[in-house]
């Protein structure tokens, strides 16, 4: 349980971290045409260190990430990971000299209120590991979020980048709840369970919009979304299928946590991106 919320909390810094790095050399690459989603965004971004540094830390969050998911309820790992906004917002006021607002960093506190209330009354990981139709429902979902994403690319301005927003953080939402249906690691027990291949397909999906929602679109509504898509649906899948449970009595303490991880987040939603006027070199 302790090493599981350190990894949750580490994978919370590595992610934190990473969108400052990712975020200046995004909007220092030249946007493509066409609708919001741009599959060759990532690669000229690319070509700026900051982002492929960013990409290193990331992979970094993710295997964190996935030892927190392994021994600690889905509800506890999404708010943590909501929580790296909270990482990203301190980075950016230390190296990128960006003003906090009170409001800011009371929510930055909020985020670590909310955490600490979930560490004491989570319990440990749910023992369901979910039936064929959940994990052939999860590959549905990564499927349907390319197709989300396509639809949502070719909204107006504000509405486009929430709407991508949202749609990536369904399919880290996928990621969450597909490590979870994953009971064996053998060759064939991966090729045979659809979860696996939700598993991939939704971590491409989620950054293939997101990187796009923000070099296109409002920092705040992407991030809001992406917050909302990742958190909500994944813990509810957790508790409603795959016995993700509290301490006993401790379960209103979990709740309130839960919130005020994910509206302290939301607080600080424009941190999903530097601010605009810092470029990369």
């Amino acid at each position: 349980m302790i090493l599981g919320m350190l990894c949750a909390l580490g994978s919370a810094v590595s992610y934190g971290t990473a969108t400052v790095l990712q975020a200046v050399a995004t909007r220092a690459t030249a946007p493509g045409g066409g609708s919001g989603v741009d599959p060759r965004l990532m690669m000229r971004a690319m070509r700026q260190w900051r982002y492929v540094a960013g990409l290193g830390l990331d992979g970094l969050g993710f295997l964190l990430e996935l030892v927190a998911l392994r021994s600690l309820p889905i509800y506890v790992v999404g708010a943590a990971l909501a929580a790296s906004l909270a990482v990203t917002a301190v980075v950016a006021s230390w190296a990128l000299r960006v003003r906090l607002s009170r409001v800011e960093w009371l929510a930055v506190g909020t985020v670590c209120g909310g955490l600490a209330m979930l560490g004491l009354a989570s319990g440990a990981e749910g023992a369901g590991t979910g039936s064929m139709a959940l994990r052939v429902g999860a590959l549905c979902t990564a499927v349907g979020v390319f197709l989300f994403g396509a639809v949502a690319g070719r909204l107006p301005g504000r509405a486009r980048a929430a709407a991508l927003g949202l749609g990536a953080g369904i399919g880290f939402g996928v990621v969450e709840v597909s490590v979870r249906l994953v009971d064996g690691l053998s060759p064939g027990a991966l090729l045979a369970n659809p979860a696996a291949y939700a598993l991939l397909l939704g971590s491409v999906a989620g950054f293939l919009l997101l990187t796009s929602a923000l070099q296109r679109g409002s920092v705040t509504a992407a991030t809001a979304g992406m917050v909302i898509g990742e958190t909500l649906g994944p813990a509810w899948v957790g508790v409603q299928w795959l016995g993700d449970r509290t301490r006993e009595g401790l379960m209103p303490l979990a709740v309130v946590g839960f919130v005020l991880a994910v509206a302290g987040a939301l607080v600080l939603a424009r941190f999903g991106e530097a601010p605009e006027d810092q470029t990369a070199e």
